[in-house]
């Protein structure tokens, strides 16, 4: 059986070990090891692990993107329906975070400084996310959209902090009941 690409076997194997262990606890050694390569191996397809961490960085918004871009393509037409998926979609993938978190928390706690790019490319991102659901609530016709869309940012990004706690045992029903007030506040 061949090999996959070096270039591509250091992506993957970078990309794997910043989800599992942070950005700051994964050495180029370590990425070379995974790819199986060596230092010069990584060193010759990107000049600076910084490189792989924007990239896996990039990658990992481009997947939240794509999420939500197909919620709005299957339910083009009922904003309500696709803030209730994109709700259940987060509730879906709340067991394979709990190990860990969310990959855009544990970024920024690794990153003091407010102004370095990746925390700048989160914040874009996350003020994104937040203008989008903005707009799906006034769509909703929710009686305050820009309430509605904090009420449930802050919600999942509770949701995502409680699974990796373990602090709530019933998560589901929570936000499910929390779903339904939210969501039941019309003009």
């Amino acid at each position: 059986m061949k090999k996959q690409p070096l270039r591509q076997r250091i992506t993957e194997a970078a990309f794997r070990l910043f989800d599992e262990r942070g950005i700051q606890h994964v050495s180029v050694d370590a990425i070379a090891v995974a790819a199986e390569t060596t230092k010069m191996g990584v060193y010759r397809h990107f000049t600076s692990r910084d490189l792989l961490v924007d990239a896996w960085l990039s990658a990992t918004i481009a997947i939240y993107r794509g999420v939500l871009d197909e919620i709005e393509r299957l339910y083009p037409d009922d904003p309500h329906a696709q803030l209730q998926e994109w709700i259940s979609n987060v509730l879906e993938g709340l067991p394979a975070i709990s190990h860990r978190g969310c990959p855009f928390v544990n970024t920024i706690a690794e990153i003091s400084d407010p102004e370095h790019p990746l925390r700048r490319k989160i914040r874009r991102h996350k003020l994104d996310q937040v203008e989008r659901l903005k707009t799906l609530c006034k769509r909703a016709g929710l009686a305050d959209p820009n309430a509605a869309a904090a009420q449930i940012t802050f919600m999942l990004e509770g949701a995502q902090v409680a699974a990796q706690n373990g602090s709530l045992p019933a998560i589901e029903k929570s936000i499910t009941t929390l779903t339904r007030q939210i969501l039941s506040d019309r003009k």
